[in-house]
């Protein structure tokens, strides 16, 4: 299955261009790579235990914490999950239950700058370390994550 990440403009006149993000897919290419050598065992478990440590994280910070509803933290964990799954080679089971990504999108109703891309990035990271993600595959994953969340942008600061 393959998956990657499309940048859309919009020009002067209002019309949507595309185009791929190549660096992105180099990221997730290197990832599947590391992930499929002989000395690298890394599987859905280890998506499994990166999103629980960042959810852990994310429920008690003031900034990113508040963007999440309530009464649906599971559902968010589990969402972000399979969709790491699935755009790193797993099961389709996001695609299957979500559809598209539509990643900015379903991002639209939260301001979401500098600050906010930061914050974001900082707890990921820090839910790599806590979780022993193998440095084969943390630095592609920080790569991608970085140039996700700043796709995600949609406030100046």
């Amino acid at each position: 299955m393959h998956f990657c990440i499309i940048v859309q403009n919009q020009d002067s006149l209002g019309k949507i261009t595309s185009k791929k993000n190549a660096n992105s897919e180099s990221a997730v290419s290197a990832i599947r790579m590391n992930m499929e050598s002989d000395d690298t065992t890394f599987d859905e478990q280890v998506f499994h235990d990166l999103v629980a440590a960042f959810y852990r994280r994310v429920r008690k910070d003031d900034l990113i914490g508040p963007m999440y509803p309530e009464n649906d933290w599971e559902g968010s964990e589990q969402r972000l999950r399979d969709f790491l799954i699935y755009r790193f080679g797993g099961s389709d089971r996001y695609i299957q239950e979500r559809g598209h990504p539509r990643l900015r999108m379903r991002h639209a109703p939260f301001k979401i700058g500098i600050k906010e891309r930061d914050r974001w990035l900082e707890i990921m990271n820090a839910a790599m370390e806590e979780t022993d993600v193998p440095g084969s595959i943390a630095l592609d994953l920080k790569v991608f994550f970085e140039q996700v969340a700043d796709f995600m942008r949609n406030a100046e600061e």
